[in-house]
């Protein structure tokens, strides 16, 4: 009983090391942030990602804000390492998601990298990117040979069960 109640109390902590300290994490975080903005997809560790989803997310919540706004322009000069890129995160980024309410980033898993440490990658990217997809769309192609079969028993079906309703 012990171990299961020591598992489910967090003592404090709410957010991954993934450094040497806080004040490596919170530059990392800015890196990789700096990265999503410029390329607006990226490739790192699953555990990174999921951390910077949601500095991204609060980034661009912050941005469409407006320029004028002062937490917006403390946050973006924060978070973002090369200045240069304030005025895309107010003038690209944030109008494309101007009528998103949540959901800025999309996050995909990727094999484990093949060296040593075989971390878990994945790849993220804010939504509306000029990149190819990752995932693919789905099309709902009727003449493919499976759906053509479908049909035709869903019709013999619904005659066969027409015919017995009949008597």
């Amino acid at each position: 009983m012990h171990l299961t109640l020591r598992a489910l109390i967090s003592h404090g902590r709410v957010a991954r090391k993934l450094g040497l300290g806080p004040e490596s994490r919170i530059n990392m975080l800015r890196n990789i942030l700096t990265g999503l903005v410029r390329h607006e997809r990226i490739e790192t560790t699953r555990a990174r990602a999921d951390e910077v989803r949601f500095y991204a997310e609060k980034l661009i919540d912050y941005a469409k804000k407006g320029e004028t706004n002062e937490k917006s322009m403390k946050m973006a000069n924060f978070w973002l390492t090369e200045k240069d890129l304030i005025p895309k995160l107010f003038k690209v980024l944030a109008p494309r998601f101007e009528n998103h309410s949540r959901a800025y980033t999309q996050m995909a898993r990727l094999p484990n990298r093949e060296n040593l440490d075989r971390a878990s990658m994945a790849v993220i990217e804010y939504k509306g990117n000029p990149f190819p997809p990752l995932y693919r769309v789905k099309q709902d192609n009727e003449l493919n040979l499976v759906n053509q079969l479908l049909k035709g028993y869903r019709e013999e079906q619904a005659q066969l069960s027409a015919g017995n309703s009949k008597p």
